[in-house]
């Protein structure tokens, strides 16, 4: 027992979710499983997919405005695909050979592969413009 993790204010069973703002979601849902191997898990009336991705949930929903729960609270898809806010990184042993498997399916990166010294890194966006980062860390 003395090597158990403390228990989080969470509770023990706590699942991350990654919520994508997209505006349509059929076309996101068939990038994210296509190119970059995600499994769907649920669809909801056209308006969200959940996905299961490199071990937790992917959930893209349409747009939307205020609810009981989030009252100021819109959701909308980047206005800007160049402002980002949120992004997510994809840690691969490989980045060329994942930069070459994901350019084969379909993926548009914007550069090639970057190597940084200590981390070799390429960024392609979703079709709502999302940034994704692929990067392989370099043992020193």
């Amino acid at each position: 027992m003395a090597n158990q993790q403390p228990l989080g204010p969470l509770g023990p069973d706590v699942a991350v979710t990654h919520i994508l703002v997209v505006t349509d979601p059929a076309r996101s849902r068939d990038f994210w499983i296509d190119v970059l191997g995600a499994e769907l898990y649920r669809e909801y009336g056209g308006t969200s997919v959940v996905l299961r991705f490199a071990g937790t949930w992917l959930l893209l929903v349409s747009a939307g405005g205020p609810t009981a729960d989030k009252p100021t609270v819109v959701f909308q898809p980047p206005a800007d695909a160049d402002l980002v806010s949120h992004a997510m990184t994809l840690r691969v042993t490989d980045c060329q050979a994942a930069y070459e498997a994901l350019r084969s399916r379909g993926a548009a990166f914007l550069t090639p592969p970057h190597d940084w010294g200590s981390e070799i890194r390429c960024f392609l966006r979703d079709p709502d413009g999302h940034l994704i980062e692929i990067s392989q860390s370099k043992a020193s």
